[in-house]
């Protein structure tokens, strides 16, 4: 493999937690947050402005937002689903918004309460705004390899969606394999479909659930991809989504990228740190294998 770089995006505090049975405390999200910044993170999506009776994990974001460390080349980003979640996260002082649409009728309609159509238009607003902001965008299709209710996804109804991103400015795309259904076949056939309809920068979301993800981050990085999400120890998943696991973990990713030569900027053991801390947090074993195992060659834990 040539060398090659890819950024890798610290999505535990947000899509790691939302999916958890233990609700941590504002205190404990801070503090897990801290620990991912002293880790070398610089890209972190730590809270939802999404209804706190529907995901009470995400619960706090303000409170939240107004304790997180304040470090230089650190990005904070947050998920939003509408206008309303916008309102919150620009009040919260975000310095990126992450909007949300499903590449699924049923699953938009269950995850969001609106249909396809509505969600595109929502979100080609929600980039408007935030940009006026002076706020970095991110537009996730999810759902882009496969539904839990309809199936299989047409590939053409992801680059319809990709279109649309396109046109409303955005600053990233993010292609969400949502419940882990993807192949590194399906990663280069949707990857180059879209490739087709923008130059916007990609990102993908990958889940862990049959485990083909780190397949999947490898591909993505041989095509080019520029951003690859991960979630500290292996952590979350989708509460609308049946069966859902985690995401691929941060430390077992950055494994895998360094021993194939290709650069995160990110250190293995600084990462074990926030993975241990959030496995204490929540009271169990975190998913990841890097923990258990240890780098190679090197110090074993």
């Amino acid at each position: 493999m040539n060398a090659a770089s890819v950024q890798v995006i610290e999505v535990g505090p947000r899509d790691g937690l939302q999916n958890e049975p233990v609700t941590l405390s504002v205190e404990q999200k801070v503090t897990y947050v801290e620990s991912l910044v002293k880790a070398g993170l610089r890209r972190i999506e730590v809270v939802s402005f999404v209804n706190p009776a529907r995901v009470p994990q995400m619960a706090g974001a303000e409170e939240v937002m107004a304790a997180v460390p304040r470090t230089d080349g650190v990005s904070y980003a947050g998920l939003v689903l509408n206008e309303r979640g916008l309102d919150r996260a620009l009040a919260a002082g975000v310095d990126e918004v992450n909007v949300v649409v499903v590449a699924s009728e049923t699953f938009s309609q269950r995850n969001q309460g609106a249909s396809i159509t509505e969600s595109s238009a929502m979100a080609a607003r929600v980039v408007s705004r935030a940009q006026d902001a002076g706020l970095r965008t991110t537009v996730t299709i999810a759902a882009a390899f496969g539904c839990p209710f309809e199936g299989e996804v047409p590939t053409d109804r992801v680059t319809e969606l990709a279109r649309r991103c396109d046109a409303s400015g955005v600053d990233e795309i993010a292609l969400a394999d949502t419940i882990g259904v993807a192949v590194p076949a399906d990663v280069r056939r949707v990857v180059s479909a879209v490739r087709e309809v923008t130059g916007r920068p990609l990102r993908l979301h990958l889940h862990n659930t049959r485990n083909t993800g780190y397949a999947n981050a490898i591909t993505a990085v041989e095509m080019g991809v520029a951003a690859l999400d991960a979630s500290s120890g292996g952590i979350g998943g989708c509460p609308f989504a049946p069966n859902a696991t985690g995401n691929i973990a941060t430390e077992d990713l950055v494994y895998l990228l360094s021993r194939s030569g290709i650069d995160s900027g990110l250190a293995l053991d600084d990462l074990l740190t926030p993975s241990a801390l959030v496995a204490q947090l929540l009271g169990a074993p975190v998913p990841a294998l890097l923990p258990r195992a240890g780098d190679f060659p090197g110090r074993q834990p």
